[in-house]
């Protein structure tokens, strides 16, 4: 994708050093509308110096602002925060830390994938269970339906599926539909691309989407329960490693 020159600009600005930073969102899900936002998420790393004392400021950084009318939402979290992120079973730290949009990388940001790929477990599948969930109930209370929060089910629950089957995280729902060759996606990121981010679908079959939730729910329950990924995570010393490196390397800069 064309990248905009506003999102590196708006990264290069950032007071700490970079692990890595991404594009998350609609367009790593491969359904943005026209008028979508960017939805920007990294690591930074702060200096031994901000960690040592009795509190630890910045362990968060969050920035929403429009330039050059592109509406840009930025969070990026310090590498600490992120690393403990990764052990509690969070889909969301998966998905931006294997997104190919990739606005800054480091030979840490490649060491840590390779790392990570210990940590995703059978029960990474309750992620996208509640996600799914959360979105399908969203859906089905409007009355006028939309189509980002139905696209976000089926982008969610096909995500689950395949982390199960494969324990490859794949969030974009174009080539998750490679896979599953389900007719209606099409349809549905094809309205999506072409209309606004609150576009709504009139005439909507509601008990077929629903039938196409509950049936997707039950394939990710099967995914789960025959899954070869581990219980649990392992190679703690690995992650605690790193975290050591690059704080002393930070401390070096």
């Amino acid at each position: 994708m064309n990248i905009p020159t506003s999102l590196n600009t708006i990264i290069r600005q950032q007071p700490y050093p970079f692990l890595f930073a991404i594009i998350s969102g609609s367009h790593l899900y491969g359904f943005p509308s026209p008028d979508s936002d960017y939805d920007l998420r990294g690591v930074h790393i702060l200096p031994v110096q901000e960690v040592v004392g009795l509190q630890t400021r910045n362990e968060t950084i969050e920035i929403s602002e429009v330039r050059e009318s592109l509406e840009i939402d930025l969070v990026t979290h310090d590498v600490k925060k992120f690393f403990l992120m990764l052990l509690k079973k969070n889909g969301y730290v998966l998905e931006q830390l294997y997104s190919p949009l990739i606005l800054i990388t480091s030979p840490e940001h490649e060491e840590l994938k390779i790392i990570a790929k210990n940590y995703i477990t059978r029960h990474h599948s309750y992620h996208y269970f509640g996600f799914a969930a959360t979105q399908w109930k969203l859906f089905e209370k409007e009355h006028t339906h939309r189509i980002k929060p139905l696209l976000y089910v089926y982008r969610v629950l096909l995500t689950g599926i395949y982390l199960m089957q494969t324990g490859v995280v794949e969030s974009n729902l174009v080539k998750l539909n490679e896979v599953f060759n389900l007719p209606y996606i099409s349809d549905l990121i094809s309205q999506k691309l072409t209309d606004t981010e609150k576009s709504i679908w009139s005439g909507i079959n509601v008990a077929f989407y629903q039938r196409e939730y509950e049936r997707l729910h039950n394939k990710l329950q099967d995914a789960y329960q025959s899954s070869s990924l581990p219980e649990a995570p392992s190679a703690n010393a690995d992650l605690d490693n790193l975290l050591i490196r690059l704080r002393t390397k930070s401390y070096n800069l």
